[in-house]
């Protein structure tokens, strides 16, 4: 039951939704989540202290965090910051995708698949970008190195978290672009995971690039 316990809440960790330097629910919080006595959820934190993914501080757990947060003001208006962002992803994501391409585990690339075959193009746009996140963050963490894991994790934040982004995605005037968006994304998405399980490293890049870069000019370009 303790591994179970562990092992689920190390997929919130790996998938950002404990996000770096986040603190941990209290004993008491999983031990009714998980219907289970608090010595099974002691002995699954203890085994994420010893993985180094969690650490104590005083008598609560916090997500392990090696790099200082990452803060970035918008130096323009809303599109010019997005297309930094971009950028930045494209300087990190591209190098990482194509690492997690060669070192993923069979496991690893079974879960992005499965990851990837729940996108369709009906999800509206806040499902999307929740399981948006959730893809990215799963086929980072495929690469091996936490640092870089790390490090992408608080770019994806500033991405998903900007007021920018967001008034972009929700105005009226953008819906019929943005669901052309999701559905365009939620293809990319499938291209992707297809590359990983077959192993293809270069068409990972390739496709992430095409992906990034479409979804840029499409926000950049065709929204309001």
């Amino acid at each position: 039951m303790s591994s179970q316990i562990r092992n689920q809440l190390l997929e919130r960790i790996s998938s950002g939704d404990l996000a770096p330097g986040a603190r941990m629910p209290s004993e008491r919080e999983l031990s009714e989540r998980f219907e289970v006595a608090r010595t099974s959820v002691r002995e699954a934190m203890q085994g994420l202290v010893s993985m180094r993914v969690v650490e104590r501080r005083g008598n609560r757990s916090y997500v392990a965090e090696h790099l200082p947060e990452v803060v970035v003001e918008p130096s323009g208006d809303g599109k010019s910051f997005v297309a930094e962002l971009f950028e930045t992803r494209r300087v990190l994501e591209l190098p990482i995708f194509e690492m997690a391409a060669e070192r993923a585990t069979d496991e690893e690339r079974a879960k992005i698949a499965a990851v990837a075959a729940r996108f369709h193009p009906s999800l509206d746009i806040g499902e999307f970008r929740r399981l948006d996140r959730e893809f990215h963050t799963t086929v980072a963490s495929a690469c091996g190195n936490p640092l870089l894991i790390e490090l992408y994790g608080k770019v994806l934040d500033q991405l998903f978290r900007s007021v920018e982004f967001f008034t972009l995605l929700s105005a009226e005037s953008n819906q019929a672009e943005v669901a052309r968006i999701v559905a365009d994304s939620c293809a990319a998405h499938l291209h992707i995971a297809e590359a990983f399980s077959a192993r293809d490293a270069a068409a990972v890049r390739s496709s992430t690039k095409h992906h990034l870069d479409a979804v840029e000019q499409s926000m950049v370009d065709d929204l309001d």
